[in-house]
This record gives structure tokens, sequence and C-alpha cells, in this order.
């Protein structure tokens, strides 16, 4: 489970399994998760965040996207 960032209370990252779907990304934060498709962004799932936190998580996401999906194409492109 590469963790790829980390802001504030936030951590980004994938599953080392997960070569088959498209590029996501999940969010953790206490007991609270969320997955983003990353290109194009759109929530996929969400467990327990706010909708305010979800705009704050996916302004994260925009100002970080071109590194995330570079993490991902990375880490797969080696597995």
């Amino acid at each position: 489970m590469p963790t790829v960032l980390r802001v504030g209370r936030f951590r980004f990252y994938f599953f080392s399994n997960e070569r088959q779907e498209p590029p996501h990304i999940h969010v953790k934060a206490a007991e609270d998760q969320a997955k983003f498709w990353l290109d194009p962004l759109v929530l996929a799932a969400n467990y327990g965040f706010a909708a305010r936190e979800l705009n704050e998580i996916e302004q994260i996401i925009v100002e970080h996207q071109t590194e995330l999906l570079e993490a991902w194409h990375d880490y797969f492109s080696q597995t």
C-alpha cells in the first residue's frame, strides 16, 4: 500500500493489487476514507468524509494530480 502523499491529516495512497483498475487514489484520515478516479477527477466512493472535506481533498488532488498520476504509472510499470 504505497503512500504517495501526505497533506495535513490526509494520507493519499493506492493498493499494490489495483493494476487492473484505472488510475485512482485512496484518501484516509482517522476512520474516514474516500477513493477518487484521477483522470478525469471524479469521486468514486466516500466513507465518512463531510462535503467540505471532500472539496478540500479534491483541491489537494487537483494541485498534485500530475504527481499522483506519475506515481501510479511508475509503480505499476515496475511491478
